[in-house]
């Protein structure tokens, strides 16, 4: 549902200086924000008020970067947008510590699959209707849902959602094997329901300068959380592939939407990928290769976003970070560095139609300004700025 907030003065002289030929430098960004709750509505709540510290910090966070277009992930999705609303008036609009306000006259959010009830067993523990039966892990439906702010028009008539996708209809997909009896982990019954999305995957078409930049969103689920069998493993290299078919229109002809439209992403089409992957190119628990179905495309480009933040964060933490074999320059999330250590999986990543003009990611070191912003979420925000050809 596409609905207005409010609309600076500023942000009306932005759009009108693209629709009258001017700068066509567009900041796209993705920010795993953690703003998701454990009780259905309490985002709300909390959001209803102008002191919640969190959303303070996230929304200083987004205000200092000041993306045209960005994702939200992990931000609790409500049937009435009510959070979305209430986030953009009483934090986005209002400054937050020396930064000004900024306006997203544009929003987009849908259901999600997190913590839709399967009717089935899904992790095996021989119990029914838990958080981890749903058809993506949650405790309310809509948990860990999506988001998505635009300065710009989004061309809802025309925005496809793929969140009851079945698994089942990828062909070749990644399904789990027990490796104990070498069967599947899922039987028949669960793989005729058993859904894709672990939240849903959304091509959010944005209007910009008269063209049309297909946002490609998504949160796949983390590869851990399981069993030897490692269903959340299988399940995030497909979804993760979903995209990279998607814009192959060789590849994409099994690709059905929510209102039963096949096929994927015309050529030529201006597109870009952005979510929280929840796959690292070479360190982490996820499968291996599974984030290069999308980085080594031909048709994406990897701008290779860096931050000064992570680099010292994973020098001072070291512990697991010290055997890790990936830039650390790259990283955009601060996890346990006992068990985990830090990864790069957020991602921005434009379509090769599109010039890159800078990226980065927001995680200042010690002695940058904002530092203190660093612990709005266990995650940071990844920026691309592209100009439209």
């Amino acid at each position: 549902m596409l609905f207005w907030v409010f609309i600076g003065i500023g942000q009306v002289a932005r759009a009108q200086e693209l629709s009258n030929g001017g700068s066509t430098t567009i900041r796209f960004a993705t920010f795993n924000c953690s703003l998701n709750r454990n009780a259905a509505h309490q985002l709300i709540d909390d959001l209803s008020s102008q002191d919640n510290r969190q959303a303070k910090q996230v929304a200083e966070v987004l205000q200092t970067i000041r993306p045209d277009v960005v994702l939200l992930n992990e931000f609790d999705f409500d049937s009435d947008k009510q959070a979305a609303t209430l986030f953009c008036k009483n934090y986005l609009a209002v400054p937050q510590g020396d930064s000004q306000a900024i306006n997203y006259p544009f929003v987009y959010s849908a259901p999600v699959n997190t913590g839709v009830d399967s009717g089935f067993d899904l992790n095996g523990d021989g119990k029914k209707n838990g958080p981890d039966d749903g058809f993506g892990f949650g405790r309310h439906p809509g948990q860990y849902g999506m988001v998505v702010l635009s300065k710009f028009p989004i061309d809802e008539s025309n925005v496809r959602t793929f969140q009851k996708f079945k698994w089942a209809d990828m062909p070749n997909g990644l399904w789990p094997i027990d490796p104990v009896t070498s069967k599947p982990f899922y039987n028949d019954d669960i793989k005729g329901v058993f859904r894709l999305s672990s939240k849903s995957h959304w091509d959010v078409p944005i209007t910009i300068d008269g063209q049309s930049i297909h946002f490609l969103v998504c949160h796949p689920t983390p590869p851990v959380f399981d069993g030897i069998e490692d269903r959340n493993g299988a399940r995030n290299h497909d979804e993760i592939r979903f995209w990279a078919d998607y814009i192959d229109e060789k590849m994409s002809a099994y690709i059905y939407d929510d209102q039963g439209n096949k096929g994927g992403l015309p050529a030529g089409s201006l597109f870009v990928i952005a979510g929280d992957m929840n796959a690292d190119p070479q360190d982490g628990d996820n499968r291996d290769n599974v984030i290069l179905q999308v980085l080594d495309s031909p048709l994406i480009a990897d701008p290779k976003p860096t931050s000064k933040g992570a680099v010292e964060a994973a020098r001072t933490q070291s512990k697991k970070n010290a055997e890790h074999k990936g830039d650390a320059a790259m990283d955009t999330s601060d996890f346990d560095d006992r068990s985990v250590g830090n990864l790069r999986i957020d991602y921005v990543l434009p379509s090769r139609t599109l010039t890159v003009e800078g990226a980065g990611v927001f995680w200042p070191d010690s002695s940058e300004p904002n530092s203190r912003l660093s612990t709005a979420s266990d995650h940071h925000p990844v920026w691309v700025e592209v100009k439209i050809k």
